[in-house]
């Protein structure tokens, strides 16, 4: 498909014809031997002096008007649409929050083969689902123990994240639990988003006793930012110290920032929570188009310096020609 960039000027076509039909002609004063019996002169050899200009010479006549029109095509510079191209970008940064504290090694989770594995384990095969499922959005990975660590930055390179999942390991952010510190840090690293849509998921299976920040000034501070925060327990709320699970401080947090608060107490319901978040958090995308465009001006362009060309070339041709056809004839 093409088009015209500038039609309107395509309306200048019947200039030159309005010019030819409604102007006098242009006429010079020069200097001119007169004598009185030119017209008997012209009458002895046979000729009639001819008029100048190109009122007379049709063939240059429509010439210029051919000129004009490829001029004018060349102006208005036609275009040819070439299919679109189209590029989905992502309104929405996720982010995934994971507990690594010590407590997460205990096995009371099974496999879909029905061996025992601990939660860490069930985890990362639920959390990979969940990423397979999310192409369209930024996601990003943070860790967390005795204090917060970013393992991935938002990004939509998923295989990556997928990579630094697996290598996630039991302790290696320290054997404590630190909820505040991963909200803060998860608050830090929405900041260099520019999506407005921004989601904090964290799990964790213990209660905050390692925090710089309590969890309740963090979920104030995700608020003020606008980040909203689904909190998942998987912990038992029955143990005692280190790996007694909150479940009312995760409640509270998430209420208080918009989230949902999820319990879920083996891999089936672990499985179910993730599934209910990639409903509650559809893809959403921006696509953008852009149509290239391929210039044609060039070729009435180049038709109309051809035509020139040709149509001067053979005026200096002319007298060549005609007196090599004199010679012929003698």
């Amino acid at each position: 498909m093409w088009q015209f960039d500038y039609p309107w000027l395509l309306l200048l076509l019947p200039l030159p014809w309005l010019g030819y039909r409604f102007l006098p002609d242009y006429r010079e004063t020069r200097s001119a031997l007169r004598v009185p019996f030119f017209a008997a002169m012209s009458r002895a050899v046979g000729q009639a002096p001819s008029q100048a200009g190109t009122r007379s010479n049709r063939w240059q006549l429509l010439l210029n008007l051919a000129i004009w029109g490829l001029l004018l095509l060349a102006a208005a510079r036609p275009v040819l649409l070439e299919k679109p191209i189209e590029r989905q970008k992502p309104v929405r940064d996720l982010m995934l929050a994971l507990d690594l504290s010590q407590s997460m090694e205990t096995r009371d989770f099974t496999d879909a083969n029905g061996q025992k594995i601990n939660r860490l384990a069930a985890v990362k095969e639920v959390v990979q689902g969940f990423i397979d499922k999310r192409q369209d959005d930024r996601l990003g990975l943070i860790v967390f123990g005795s204090g917060a660590y970013p393992q991935a930055p938002l990004t939509l390179d998923h295989s990556s994240l997928s990579l630094l999942l697996d290598d996630t390991g039991i302790g290696m952010a320290g054997p404590n639990t630190a909820i505040g510190d991963a909200i803060g840090l998860s608050l830090k690293l929405f900041e260099q988003a520019r999506e407005q849509e921004k989601v904090l998921i964290l799990l964790t299976d213990g209660n905050d006793t390692s925090s710089a920040i309590t969890p309740d000034h963090a979920a104030a501070m995700a608020v003020a930012k606008g980040v909203v925060i689904h909190t998942i327990g998987i912990g038992d709320p029955g143990a005692e110290g280190e790996a007694r699970v909150n479940l009312q401080g995760l409640q509270q947090i998430a209420q208080a920032t918009g989230g949902l608060f999820f319990r879920a107490e083996d891999r089936t319901a672990l499985d179910q929570v993730y599934n209910a978040l990639d409903t509650l958090t559809p893809h959403q995308v921006k696509t953008l188009s852009h149509r290239p465009k391929k210039d044609l001006f060039c070729w009435p362009l180049g038709a109309a310096l051809g035509l020139l060309a040709l149509y001067h070339g053979g005026a200096l041709l002319r007298p060549y020609l005609a007196l090599s056809r004199r010679r012929q004839e003698a």
